[in-house]
């Protein structure tokens, strides 16, 4: 734990001199966007339908009960529903527009949309992606009610706050031990990130994009921070990686599902979707990388605007609330309040230990030549859009 705090302060880092191009990873995409509805009243509620919240740690703007809000987020599908459907408990007045798509996809459309933007607030997409909107000035700060109880380490260390953290996410390996057995391999002789350049796995293995993906970016820059950032080491071992890449995807959890099913032999995804997979009944082995995992923070950010909605601000004080850490907690056993679990059937797996030491702020500012460099090299297996 004290490693991992210590590794965390990074996050805090004001960072300089970050070039982000917005045309990096492609145009952004049609709005796929779903509607959901959701969200009452809480507190001294006014004729106006806003929320006094004087008197309670946080803000004491005021704060909105009904309206509409437009959220972009990187969260799983099913995640989204389960935790909009415990906000709708609370604040059934407030109709949230949810655009959902991967990490890399939902950072491009916002800063194409840094002129005019549309989102009124960001949910659950990784805090190396926010540090990049942070700098180019398109985050407002907010301090939402309750962010006394998330530790230092996880939010921006602005006096005012301009992202929160809610949990971390990691890199995991998918391995169908089926598909495995008919390459005369068992899961035992997949322990580390060496073992996948096993010549036994050429067009075998399936990774995120990291353009595109948050899970792809955070395996990709743990990668290059493992084998050494100021060489060449890991940008060699991701050409011979590539050499039994069957394909990269634009999703994170893909990787795991078609591990699940046979698709590939073995997905690189993430802890949380990875053993769901395996608990549906796949004949699938986890495999936490020996070497340790990549990871990131998923945060919320309220996005800077000529007119803040008012009800944005009542979602992000839910959004890292007691009901919502509680909810973030089922799926990722490191939560920002400090709560930390363990997986399910990982009972002696310590979640905390397994993360590498990741400097986010370096991840943030060398996102988009590090993107530009894989995308050169590497593309050419990425799915099809």
């Amino acid at each position: 734990m004290k490693k991992f705090l210590s590794v965390l302060l990074a996050i805090s880092m004001v960072i300089s001199g970050v070039a982000f191009a917005t045309a990096c990873n492609g145009n952004p995409p049609d709005d796929d966007g779903q509607t959901q509805g959701s969200n009452g009243t809480t507190g001294n509620t006014g004729n106006d339908g806003t929320t006094d919240n004087s008197g309670t740690t946080g803000s004491n703007d005021e704060k909105a009960t009904s309206g509409e809000i437009t959220v972009y987020t990187a969260l799983e599908d099913d995640n989204v529903t389960e935790y909009l459907a415990e906000f709708a408990k609370s604040y059934p007045n407030i109709k949230v527009n949810i655009v959902r798509d991967s990490t890399g996809v939902i950072t491009s459309r916002l800063i194409a949309e840094q002129n005019n933007p549309v989102a009124d607030l960001v949910w659950g997409t990784a805090a190396s992606s926010l540090l990049i909107l942070d700098e180019m000035g398109m985050l407002e700060p907010y301090l939402p009610v309750g962010v006394d109880k998330i530790l230092p380490q996880f939010k921006s260390d602005k006096s005012t706050p301009t992202w929160v953290g809610n949990n971390a996410w990691e890199t995991v390996f998918v391995v169908n031990t089926v598909e495995l057995a008919k390459l005369g391999l068992s899961a035992s002789d997949i322990k580390g990130y060496q073992d996948l350049l096993r010549p036994e796995l050429k067009g075998h293995v399936v990774m995120p994009n990291p353009a595109s993906s948050g899970t792809g970016l955070l395996t990709v820059t743990a990668l290059l921070q493992l084998y050494g950032r100021d060489t060449e080491a890991g940008w060699d071992y991701l050409t011979a990686l590539h050499e039994n890449v069957m394909q990269y995807t634009h999703s994170g959890s893909k990787p795991a599902v078609m591990a699940g099913s046979g698709e590939c032999t073995i997905g690189l995804s993430f802890g949380f979707r990875s053993i769901r997979v395996k608990n549906e009944g796949a004949p699938v082995e986890i495999i936490f990388p020996e070497e340790g995992s990549g990871w990131d923070l998923e945060a919320n950010a309220l996005m800077k605007k000529d007119s803040v909605n008012p009800a944005a601000k009542t979602f992000l004080d839910w959004a890292i609330s007691d009901d919502a850490m509680n909810l973030y907690a089922k799926s990722y056993p490191i939560v920002t309040n400090g709560n930390v679990s363990t997986y399910s059937g990982f009972p002696d797996m310590d979640p905390v230990e397994q993360l590498i030491e990741n400097d986010l702020a370096w991840i943030a500012s060398n996102r988009e030549n590090i993107l530009n460099k894989w995308t050169a090299a590497y593309d050419g297996k990425s799915e099809q859009r």
